[in-house]
C-alpha cells in the first residue's frame, strides 16, 4: 500500500470513528433531557371533564398503575383529601396476586395504588392530574425507569363508568394538545379487582426515604407534587396502618 492510500485510509477511518463519537454523545445527551424532563415533572392543565362534585361525604376510591406502587404510592399519600392510599396489584387473579408471582410479567397484574378520597376535598379529576403530571411518565409502554414487564404498565382502573369517562376523556384531551413528544400509552382497564400487596411493600417510600432505588426515582416525584401543586400537597403522608421498616 502506498503512503498516499496509508494516509487516506488512515483520514477516512478517523473521520468515521469521530462521526460514530459524536452521535453516540448526541444519543447520551438527547436520553439525558428526556430523563431531566421526567424528573422535573410537568404540570399539566386539569380535565376539562371531572366527576360531578359530591358533598354528601361519601368516600370514593380509584386504582392507578404506573410503574413501582412505592413511588406512586408516596405520591398520592401526599395529597390533601386523600384518605388512604394502598400498594397492591390489579389485573389478574387472586390466587397470583404475590409480589414474586407478578414480578414475573405473566399474571396480568400491574403494580397499582388504590386510593381512598374525600371527593368534596378533591376531585377523581385532580387525581388524574397528578397521577399524569408527577407519578410517573404515561408515555413510556410496559416499563417505568429502570423496571420493565407488563406489571409496570401505565394503567387507570376506573372503579365507575363515570370516572372510566373522565379518564377516556383527559386522555384524549392530553393527547390532542400534544403536550408529551410521544403519545400516552396508559390503558383503561374497568372491572378489575384490586388485591392489597404484602404489609412490607406498604408505606415504603416513608419508611425508607435513603433506600437508592426511592433516592434516585421516587422522592424527585414528592418534590415534583411540592412544587408543581402546592395548593394539593400536604407535608405529612397519610398511611398504611401496621406498615413496618425493611430491614
Amino acid at each position: 500500500m502506498s503512503n498516499d492510500l496509508k494516509r487516506f485510509w488512515r483520514a477516512d477511518r478517523l473521520f468515521y470513528s469521530l462521526t460514530a463519537i459524536a452521535a453516540v454523545l448526541a444519543l447520551i445527551s438527547v436520553l439525558g433531557n428526556v430523563r431531566v424532563a421526567a424528573e422535573e415533572g410537568l404540570r399539566l392543565p386539569p380535565p376539562v371533564l371531572d366527576e360531578q362534585a359530591k358533598q354528601n361525604g361519601a368516600l370514593e376510591t380509584a386504582v392507578f398503575a404506573g410503574g413501582c406502587f412505592w413511588g406512586v404510592q408516596g405520591v398520592f399519600q401526599h395529597v390533601q383529601g386523600v384518605r388512604n392510599a394502598v400498594s397492591g396489584y390489579t389485573g389478574g387473579g387472586a390466587q397470583d396476586a404475590h409480589y414474586e408471582v407478578v414480578g414475573s410479567g405473566t399474571t396480568g397484574h400491574a403494580e397499582s395504588v388504590q386510593v381512598t378520597f374525600d371527593p368534596s376535598k378533591v376531585s377523581y379529576g385532580k387525581l388524574l392530574q397528578i397521577y399524569f403530571s408527577v407519578a410517573h411518565d404515561p408515555t413510556e409502554l410496559n416499563r417505568q425507569g429502570p423496571d420493565s414487564g407488563t406489571q409496570y404498565r401505565s394503567a387507570v382502573f376506573p372503579m365507575t363508568d363515570e370516572q372510566a369517562n373522565v379518564a377516556k376523556a383527559y386522555i384524549a384531551q392530553l393527547d390532542g394538545a400534544h403536550l408529551f413528544s410521544q403519545p400516552i400509552v396508559t390503558t383503561i382497564e374497568p372491572g378489575r379487582t384490586f388485591y392489597a400487596a404484602e404489609n412490607y411493600h406498604q408505606n415504603f417510600l416513608t419508611l425508607n426515604p435513603n433506600y437508592p432505588y426511592i433516592v434516585i426515582n421516587d422522592m424527585p416525584k414528592i418534590e415534583n407534587l411540592k412544587r408543581l401543586f402546592p395548593e394539593t400537597y400536604r407535608e405529612q403522608p397519610v398511611l398504611v396502618s401496621l406498615a413496618k421498616a425493611s430491614n
